[in-house]
């Protein structure tokens, strides 16, 4: 009998209510096959083998058979072989695909293939082929042709396709740095002497007229107006002397020059250790908040830029600043080291002092800025210098360095009492600079003020207002000092 429920009958056998199921369509499942370690060898390399006709380990090989008008497939990778020549006429398809470095072919019987590598011509397995010279015999020979010249060094098995010669690369054969002569990086740093340095517009040549010098510093209009000042009360306190037997002006005049020579003579030997102790006390400004035109301090590790030095005798390098200073001492009857070289005192007879642009990375801000102090820039030094070696006729002879020294500089070692000193600024030390802040395109940089910075008076300690130009550098004795690693 009907029912007004639909029932259908399962495979088992039972009926159960209801409509039977559409059967759905089955979507396509997609697996994948975890790739085995290689190790570098290509071989293992599965479908990358396949592709460069190479057999793949655990893989049938495969069976040709005579090719008579076809081209075979070449494998290649990448243009470290040459391939010149005629070309047949059955490898017209071919014809313009062109490649440049040896080639090796390998005729076998029933088969053809040109193998080029980056590394060296491979054979069907992979390996180096040796070298041939003459047409290729055996089997179908596609292309008469002669392959000679040297072979390019095996390649060690890594598993890399590069491009070029593997002769172009850092590394030689053997798979280790190749040694190579010539400058040191592509920023061109490399170590300046002699007469280099003179002939190198990046390095700035200082002269001892650099240096802070007291009369140098005084203005010379109120020098002069000085001296005519006391030149006339000297003359009017001797007149009323003797006119009037009063010594009272002429007792003035004599105190207030007494004053000011011994204020002349204070500044002209304790000047420069005031400005060091001024900048000592100058305050340190931070880069991140300094403003374009403001005249800070900085205080920072120093970095070298393209062109480090080196110092003269002691052979510093990386330097950013260096000074080697001759003295002589002067007896009664010997020689002067100078014009203005005064008996019983040491003169100067040479110095070589040289500075270029560094970096300084500020110890406030963290920030690195560039120091203008190369290519002809002002710089002002405050950079301690240490003796190296001190000569008398006893021990001139016990420093052969110190002799061709001299011997370099076409300076005489006669029996004279001489003492070398050397300075230097070397990378890793820290400094003080003084100048102008100056920002191009997010380029930090400390540049020469426009006009020298005065010190001002200094009442508590007598001296004298002092003024500063362009950069000024402070450094104390590197070579009592550790520098920082960078």
């Amino acid at each position: 009998m009907g029912s007004r429920f639909p029932s259908h009958q399962l495979s088992n056998g039972l009926y159960v209510s209801g409509r039977p199921e559409q059967p759905k369509e089955r979507p396509p499942t997609m697996s994948s096959v975890a790739m085995p370690y290689t190790g570098g060898d290509i071989k293992k390399s599965g479908e990358l083998g396949k592709m460069f006709d190479i057999p793949v380990e655990g893989s049938k090989s495969r069976k040709s058979g005579p090719i008579t008008n076809a081209p075979s497939r070449t494998g290649s990778f990448g243009g470290a072989a040459s391939h010149s020549g005629p070309i047949m006429p059955n490898a017209a398809a071919r014809a313009s695909y062109s490649t440049s470095g040896p080639v090796s072919s390998t005729g076998m019987p029933g088969s053809s293939s040109l193998k080029k590598s980056n590394s060296g011509p491979l054979n069907r397995h992979g390996d180096p082929v040796k070298k041939s010279s003459g047409p290729q015999s055996g089997g179908v020979t596609p292309v008469a042709r002669q392959n000679s010249g040297p072979l390019p060094p095996v390649l060690p098995a890594t598993g890399l396709i590069t491009s070029g010669p593997i002769s172009s690369g850092p590394l030689n054969s053997s798979g280790a740095p190749r040694k190579v002569s010539g400058p040191l990086d592509s920023m061109g740093s490399m170590k300046l002497h002699g007469s280099s340095i003179v002939n190198n517009q990046a390095v700035t040549k200082l002269s001892q007229d650099d240096d802070y010098s007291f009369k140098r510093n005084f203005p010379k209009a109120i020098l002069w107006s000085i001296i005519l000042l006391f030149v006339m009360g000297f003359i009017a306190g001797g007149f009323i002397l003797g006119a009037v037997h009063n010594a009272i002006l002429l007792i003035v005049v004599v105190v207030l020059f007494g004053s000011v020579a011994a204020l002349f003579t204070w500044n002209t030997c304790w000047g420069r250790r005031a400005i060091i102790s001024y900048i000592a006390r100058y305050p340190d400004a931070e880069l991140r908040t300094a403003k374009d035109g403001q005249y800070v301090k900085v205080s920072g590790v120093v970095t070298c830029g393209n062109v480090p030095l080196e110092s003269s005798f002691q052979k510093i390098p990386r330097c950013v600043y260096t000074s080697t200073s001759l003295y002589e001492y002067r007896g009664w009857d010997s020689k002067a080291a100078n014009p203005t070289h005064r008996r019983f005192t040491w003169g100067l007879r040479s110095l070589e002092r040289h500075v270029v642009d560094f970096y300084i990375s500020d110890f406030q801000s963290g920030l690195r800025a560039l120091v203008k102090t190369g290519y002809g820039a002002r710089v002002t030094p405050y950079v301690d210098e240490s003796i190296v070696i001190d000569i008398n006729p006893s021990n001139k002879d016990m420093s052969p360095e110190f002799i061709r020294w001299l011997g370099e500089r076409n300076l005489s070692s006669d029996d004279r009492v001489m003492r070398m000193k050397e300075g230097y600024i070397k990378e890793g030390s820290t400094v003080s600079v003084m100048g102008v802040v100056q920002r191009n395109d997010n380029v930090l940089m400390i540049v020469p003020p426009p006009e020298p910075f005065t010190t001002g008076c200094q009442w508590l300690k007598c001296i004298l207002p002092a003024s500063l130009e362009g950069i000024v550098l402070r450094c104390e004795d590197a070579s009592k000092i550790d520098v920082i690693p960078v």
